[in-house]
């Protein structure tokens, strides 16, 4: 699974927008998603990630990512 997916399902599941902080934190907990180098997801991953995907994710005016689907 790509993180982007992995993102998407936690936001999907939660159903409202989170922070970067708590994304990675569930992506890590839940084991969705599996860096190279074995280490945790970082916050700072999951922000470089939405910025990549800019038709999937996008912030709310707190910050907080949502997916584009969910208004």
């Amino acid at each position: 699974m790509t993180l982007h997916e992995a993102i998407a399902i936690v936001l999907k599941e939660v159903g409202h927008p989170l922070p970067a902080k708590e994304i990675a934190y569930l992506v890590n907990e839940r084991k969705l998603y599996q860096r190279g180098d074995g280490l945790s997801v970082p916050s700072s991953q999951i922000h470089a990630r939405v910025r990549h995907y800019p038709g999937l994710f996008e912030k709310d005016i707190y910050g907080n990512i949502k997916l584009i689907t969910q208004r």
